[in-house]
């Protein structure tokens, strides 16, 4: 009875395991790293070599970032020549590790300090900051006027609209973690590039004094014939570019990385959940499931009824179980009782369906903005390693089991 009770926590402590692990975007690459993390953000971040764990392989994704370490990170990010800066210190406060990152950060306008002698390195990196310096890598916030009196409103209003705070999850002036700033940076590098087009007016008297303005500083995204302009985004200027290019906007990624970093948005996972896959030279980074489009999950039975209820009956479909497409032509045979298609999704159809219950995940994705109909992704996923194939012997003291995978 004893090893039956070991053997069956071992068995229940994978099934937990496998759980965590089906559930998410992609394989943590860091043991301290779950799915309530960016992993994507992490991995790309990972792969391009601007944040990386320690010397103990943790990423330690919920230590608040200082703002030296924030220069450092926008330094990599930019691939700035901070080597050139050693021996510089732009402030008083810098220590000697990050001084050639800060200096480099402050000459290329991406930071600022508190004065003219203090950076404030020590202190934790807030959201505003952060963004800020996100957003002058972006090309904004090149003139005084564009802050309109309010430093912290008017970055919190640009950066909204540009969606620079998705999945980050704080207040403008909370202390940001490596998780939120990976999130952050990846955010950024699939944000087009700006250029300003300063329609400012100035009004000077004889003696040079500014006695009137007027106008503002728009900022106008830039395009490029070229290919790497796609590698992250294909959306056409349309001749809107700032350089009247009629070619593909230009994202951060692309800029940086002349095309080596690649998006591409249309894939599917392993378990059939709509996604996206990273590349960086060639290599593949991961593919992430859109948790995004994530509408609803289950871990309990899931009636035709149920999904009708929540979807409608105006849609196309892909019902995956386990990886299989329903639609494949072996499907039938090989899911057997899980089995079902579209028409099972109905009113009247209050049996469970693809084998959901418990041990079973079910994850229900749509995108509206799919054409011609919004598009829905049925995944179920069976979590268990195994199952008992019998009631257990009592006599012998065994059970046998079927063993997945």
């Amino acid at each position: 009875m004893r090893n039956l009770k070991r053997a069956l926590s071992l068995t229940l402590a994978s099934v937990m395991l496998l759980g965590m692990m089906v559930v998410g975007a992609g394989a943590a690459s860091y043991p301290d790293v779950d799915e309530s993390n960016n992993i994507e953000a992490i991995e790309v971040l990972q792969a391009v070599k601007v944040m990386e764990g320690d010397s103990a392989g943790n990423f330690d994704p919920d230590r608040p970032v200082s703002r030296a370490e924030m220069a450092v990170i926008m330094a990599l990010l930019l691939n700035l020549d901070y080597d050139y800066y050693r021996g510089t210190k732009t402030f008083n406060d810098v220590p000697n590790w990050c001084a050639p990152y800060v200096a480099a950060c402050y000459a290329n306008g991406i930071i600022s300090g508190y004065n003219a002698t203090t950076y404030g390195s020590a202190d934790t990196v807030n959201a505003v900051q952060a963004a800020s310096m996100m957003m002058r890598a972006l090309g904004y916030f090149k003139f005084s006027s564009d802050y309109e009196g309010d430093f912290v409103l008017s970055t919190v209003k640009q950066a909204s609209k540009i969606e620079l705070f998705k999945g980050i999850n704080a207040n403008s002036m909370d202390p940001l973690t490596r998780n939120q700033v990976a999130q952050l940076a990846l955010n950024a590098l699939k944000t087009p590039i700006v250029e300003p087009d300063d329609n400012t007016i100035t009004i000077k008297d004889a003696n040079g004094n500014i006695i009137a303005t007027g106008g503002q500083v728009n900022y106008v995204v830039t395009a490029s014939s070229q290919a790497y302009a796609r590698a992250i985004d294909d959306a056409e200027s349309k001749g809107t570019a700032l350089n009247g290019v009629q070619g593909y906007i230009i994202e951060l990624g692309e800029k940086l990385y002349s095309g080596n970093l690649k998006l591409i948005d249309d894939r599917t996972d392993d378990f059939g959940r709509p996604a996206r896959k990273w590349e960086y030279k060639g290599d593949d980074v991961g593919t992430y499931a859109k948790t995004e489009l994530l509408k609803k999950e289950y871990t309990v039975k899931v009636t035709g009824k149920e999904l009708y209820d929540l979807l409608g009956k105006d849609y196309d479909v892909q019902i995956t179980i386990d990886g299989v497409d329903v639609e494949d032509k072996d499907a039938s045979t090989i899911l057997g009782d899980a089995y079902f298609t579209q028409g099972n999704l109905v009113r009247t159809n209050t049996n469970g369906v693809g084998g959901t219950g418990k041990g079973v995940l079910t994850q229900v994705f749509v995108n509206p903005d799919a054409s011609p109909k919004t598009m829905v992704h049925i995944a179920i996923i069976n979590t268990y390693l195994a199952k008992a194939s019998e009631d257990y012997d009592t006599k012998n003291e065994e059970v046998d089991f079927n063993v997945f995978g």
